[in-house]
C-alpha cells in the first residue's frame, strides 16, 4: 500500500467496492478483494468489532494479504460452482496460483460448529514465490495486541480477543504483524487457518469462536483435514441450493442472489442482516455512511418473501422465530410496538457513534457504528412485516396462536397511529412528514390482517379493521394523488411548497412546478393496492421514468426537490432499479422490462453481487452486498420469467 500522506488517501490504497467477493459461515462474513486481500472481517458476529478493517482505513484498519512477489498480470475471482467458496486466481509471467477462501460449514444448525477462516494457496502452473502478511487490528483498530510467533503459526492476543493462525509456512513477527514467504509449484498447496477466541476475563471459552483450544496453533494444518473441510463445505452449499425451485432464464443470477441472502443470515438466531459492512459511502467523500449490520424489519420481511418464493422454508421459519421474540407487547410508546431495526439478538437500542480515528473509505467520513434510525418512526414497516407473515402463513406452516395475538396487538396500535407523520422508508433526517408510501403500507397491514382472519377463521375486530382499511385507502387516493400533475406523489397533498418554504424553488415543467415523486410508489400494484393497468398508476410510472430513471437505473427520490436533512447527492438505488423492472412487467411492458433487467445485470460486479447504490459511471456505492437489492432481483426475475411464459 502506498503512503498517501496527511491529505486524501490515495485511490490505489482502496480497491473499488465492487472488486470484492464474500465468504461466510452464517455467523459473520469476510470480504476478499480481487488482489486477495481480506480487508473486512468482524468476528464472531456480523456486528462484532472489526479484526480486518482496511476497507475503511488503509493504514489503521488491518488486513490479510497473500500475493505473488513477482509482477502480477491480473487477478480474477469466481465462486466454486453453486457454493460460497471463493477462488482468487493470480496470473503472472512466472505462473498461475489460486487462493481458495472459505469458512467451513458441515451441516445446518451444527451444535459443534467452530468458526474458522481457511485460505489455501494452490499452484496451478509454474513455480511462484509468494508472500503473506497478516495484520489484525482489533476493535476497529483501537485495541493493542501482543504478537507471538509459535512453531506452527502465530497468535495475536488482545485483552478481549485472541486471533491465531495455523500455518505450514514459517512466519516471523514484523511489529504488530506476522509475515512469511514461501514457494508454491504446480500441484502444491500451502494452508492458513484463522481462529478467534474470546479471551476476556468473563469469557465462556466454549461455542463457535474456537474456544481456548482453538486459540493456540499447535500443529501445521493437516492437508487431508482441509480437503475434507473444503468438500464438506461445498456439499453443504450444494444441498442448500438444490432446494431452490427457480429454474427460469436467469437461474445463475437468482442462485447467486439466494446464496448471498443465505450468507447474510445469522443461523443461530434466524436474523437476516441488511448488509455485512458499515461506513461505505453513498457518495465518495460524503457523509451518508451508515452501519447496516443489523436487522431492518423492512429488509428482513422482503427477504422472507424472496426466500419463500424460491422454496427456502427453513430460513423463513428461522426468521419468524427471531421475529416472534421481538413481537412483545408494549404500551405503544412513541415508536410503536416495533422498532425500525434490531441487533442480531433483538436489542432495540443501537446508539450511533463515530470512529474518529478511521479516515473512511477513500476519505469518506464520518465512519458511523450503530444506527440512530432505531429512534425513528417508520410506519411502513408494519405493512411490510404483516405482508411477509401473510405469505408465510399462506405458503409455509402458518403462524402460531401467540404470534397471531401479537399481530392483533400491533394492529390495534396501528389503527390509532397510522395517520401520524413519520420519517418514512428512506429514513430521512429532515423531520417527520406525511409519506404516501407509509400510508400505503399501513393499508397493506390492515388488509392482510383481514385476509388472514377470514382465511383461517382467526379472531379479530373485522368491522373496525375493514373501516380503517377503507379510510386509509381513500386518504391515499384523495391526498396522495396530485391531480394537476397526474401522479401519486411522495407526500400527502404533495403539491410543491409555496415560495419561501423549505424545499421551494423546484424546477418547473410547462410553467408548473414538478411533483415530488418517489420510486417506492412503484410497489402499488405489487401489494395489490392498484391494478398495474390503472391509468393513475401508469401515469405515475411515466412521472417516475421522467424524473428518476436513468437508463435502467433508478433514483429513489430527488433530494434537491425533497430535502432529506443530509448534504450531498447519492447514486441510483439498486433495489429501485429492480422494482422498475417488476413495474414494467406487471404493467404489460414485457420487452421493455426484459431489456431493463438485462441492462441492470450489467451493473453487477464480476461475481453477480450488488452494493446498495450504483453511481453515474457504474461504480458501486454504499454498503456491500445489500440484501434489499438481491431480494428485489429475485422477485423481478421470477415475475418477468413467469410473464414471458
Amino acid at each position: 500500500m502506498s503512503d498517501a500522506g496527511a491529505g486524501m488517501p490515495a485511490a490505489e490504497d482502496y480497491l473499488p467496492i465492487a472488486e470484492h467477493g464474500l465468504i461466510g459461515d452464517l455467523r459473520t462474513v469476510a470480504l476478499v478483494g480481487t488482489d486477495s486481500r481480506i480487508d473486512w472481517f468482524c468476528a464472531p458476529r456480523f456486528d462484532s468489532p472489526s479484526i480486518f478493517g482496511s476497507l475503511l482505513d488503509a493504514r489503521k484498519g488491518g488486513h490479510w494479504t497473500i500475493s505473488p512477489m513477482c509482477e502480477q498480470a491480473s487477478g480474477q475471482q469466481f465462486y466454486f460452482p453453486e457454493t460460497n467458496i471463493l477462488i482468487t486466481r493470480m496470473l503472472t509471467e512466472d505462473g498461475i496460483v489460486e487462493i481458495q477462501d472459505f469458512m467451513p460449514l458441515v451441516r445446518e444448525h451444527d451444535p459443534d460448529h467452530r468458526q474458522q477462516l481457511v485460505r489455501r494457496v494452490v499452484g496451478v502452473r509454474g513455480r511462484l514465490r509468494m508472500q503473506m502478511r497478516i495484520a489484525p487490528r482489533l476493535d476497529y483498530g483501537r485495541a493493542p495486541h501482543r504478537t507471538d510467533v509459535l512453531p506452527a503459526g502465530v497468535r495475536f492476543r488482545g485483552d478481549s480477543l485472541t486471533v491465531s493462525v495455523d500455518s505450514d509456512v514459517p512466519l516471523r513477527a514484523d511489529g504488530d504483524d506476522a509475515y512469511g514467504q514461501f514457494l508454491v509449484g504446480q500441484g502444491q498447496s500451502m494452508v492458513f487457518v484463522l481462529h478467534t477466541a474470546d479471551t476476556s476475563d468473563d469469557a465462556d471459552t466454549t461455542g463457535t469462536t474456537g474456544g481456548a483450544d482453538g486459540a493456540d496453533p499447535v500443529a501445521p494444518p493437516d492437508g487431508d483435514a482441509v480437503d475434507a473441510l473444503f468438500n464438506a463445505t461445498a456439499a453443504f452449499w450444494h444441498r442448500w441450493l438444490h432446494q431452490c425451485t427457480y429454474t427460469g432464464r436467469w437461474r445463475e443470477m437468482v442462485h447467486r442472489s439466494a446464496l448471498t441472502l443465505k450468507l447474510l443470515t445469522h443461523e443461530p438466531t434466524g436474523a437476516i442482516v441488511a448488509a455485512p459492512t458499515l461506513g461505505l459511502p453513498e457518495k465518495l467523500g460524503g457523509e451518508r455512511n451508515w452501519d447496516y449490520r443489523y436487522v431492518w424489519i423492512r429488509d428482513a420481511a422482503f427477504s422472507l418473501y424472496a426466500l419463500l418464493r424460491l422454496g427456502f422454508t427453513d430460513e423463513a421459519q428461522g426468521f419468524i422465530k427471531w421475529l416472534t421474540a421481538c413481537l412483545r407487547r408494549t404500551d405503544g410508546n412513541e415508536y410503536g410496538p416495533l422498532r425500525v431495526l434490531y441487533s442480531i439478538d433483538g436489542r432495540a437500542r443501537l446508539p450511533e457513534h463515530v470512529l474518529d480515528h478511521f479516515e473512511g473509505y477513500r476519505g469518506s467520513r464520518p465512519v458511523r457504528v450503530g444506527n440512530d434510525a432505531t429512534d425513528q418512526l417508520q410506519l411502513d414497516i408494519y405493512g411490510e412485516l404483516i405482508d411477509s407473515i401473510y405469505l408465510f402463513n399462506k405458503y409455509s406452516v402458518g403462524i402460531s396462536h401467540d404470534s397471531w395475538m401479537d399481530l392483533c396487538f400491533i394492529t390495534d396500535w396501528l389503527l390509532d397511529n397510522w395517520d401520524r407523520p413519520d420519517e418514512g422508508i428512506w429514513e430521512t433526517r429532515a423531520g417527520r412528514q406525511n409519506h404516501t408510501y407509509s400510508r400505503l403500507m399501513c393499508w397493506v397491514a390492515v388488509e392482510r390482517m383481514t385476509r388472514m382472519a377470514r382465511q383461517r377463521g382467526l379472531p379479530g375486530d373485522l368491522v373496525r379493521w375493514d373501516l380503517a382499511r377503507d379510510r386509509i385507502y381513500r386518504e391515499i387516493i384523495e391526498h396522495g394523488w396530485n391531480e394537476d400533475a397526474g401522479t401519486f406523489v411522495q407526500r400527502l397533498d404533495g403539491r410543491p411548497r409555496p415560495p419561501g418554504a423549505e424545499g421551494a424553488g423546484q424546477p418547473e415543467q410547462s410553467g408548473r412546478p414538478r411533483p415530488v415523486v418517489d420510486a417506492a410508489l412503484l410497489l402499488m400494484p405489487m401489494v395489490k393496492f392498484l391494478s398495474p393497468a390503472d391509468p393513475r398508476y401508469r401515469s405515475t410510472m411515466d412521472a417516475i421514468e421522467e424524473q428518476l430513471v436513468m437508463d435502467s437505473l433508478v433514483y429513489r427520490y430527488d433530494p434537491t426537490m425533497s430535502p432529506d436533512g443530509l448534504a450531498g447527492a447519492e447514486g441510483t438505488f439498486s433495489i429501485c432499479s429492480f422494482w422498475w423492472v417488476e413495474a414494467l412487467t406487471r404493467s404489460g411492458q414485457i420487452e421493455k422490462a426484459r431489456l431493463a433487467l438485462e441492462k441492470t445485470f450489467t451493473y453487477a460486479n464480476h461475481l453477480g453481487l450488488y452494493a446498495e447504490q450504483i453511481g453515474v459511471t457504474g461504480e458501486h456505492l454504499g454498503n456491500f452486498p445489500q440484501a434489499f437489492t438481491h431480494l428485489a432481483l429475485i422477485s423481478a426475475a421470477f415475475n418477468l420469467d413467469r410473464a414471458l411464459h
